[in-house]
């Protein structure tokens, strides 16, 4: 019996060491990916950087050419109206189901929520109820309902 104790003691020993070696594998596999991930970031935010300079020199070099013919404040107001037009565009071009506004706000159609957002994500918030818990108060307002 004596070499069958031996023996699971030394199957205990051996899957402690190939859990450690699993563990000590994956979190170099995970450092690794990390670094080029922070890698990847960096780079995304220096051309970031280098873009936003490049749009003001643009900005810049525009309301020069329009204060050849202009006042410097009409060149410098129509390079900002542009811009602020680009930055609508922009926005408008990163949501495409927001293409206009109407006076009531989209979760106010006919008194019911949506289905869900235009993503298709689900409920963007929870259902509310029709009546105040616990007070049985309408919460719709003084109209009554059938």
């Amino acid at each position: 019996m004596d070499r069958l104790d031996h023996l699971e003691h030394l199957d205990k020993h051996l899957v402690d060491e190939l859990a450690q070696v699993a563990r000590e594998t994956v979190r170099d596999e995970l450092r690794e990916q990390t670094r080029k991930q922070r890698r990847t970031a960096t780079l995304y935010a220096a051309s970031g950087a280098v873009a936003l300079y490049a749009g003001g020199a643009l900005a810049v070099a525009l309301g020069l050419a329009l204060a050849t013919g202009l006042p410097g404040w009409a060149a410098a107001l129509i390079t900002a109206v542009i811009l602020g037009v680009a930055a609508y565009a922009l926005r408008n071009a990163a949501r495409p189901g927001h293409t206009h506004h109407s006076a009531a706000p989209a979760h106010v159609v006919g008194g019911t929520p949506p289905a869900g957002p235009p993503g298709g994500l689900g409920t963007p918030y929870p259902p509310m109820p029709n009546t105040a818990p616990g007070t049985g108060v309408d919460l719709d307002g003084p109209h009554h309902r059938t």
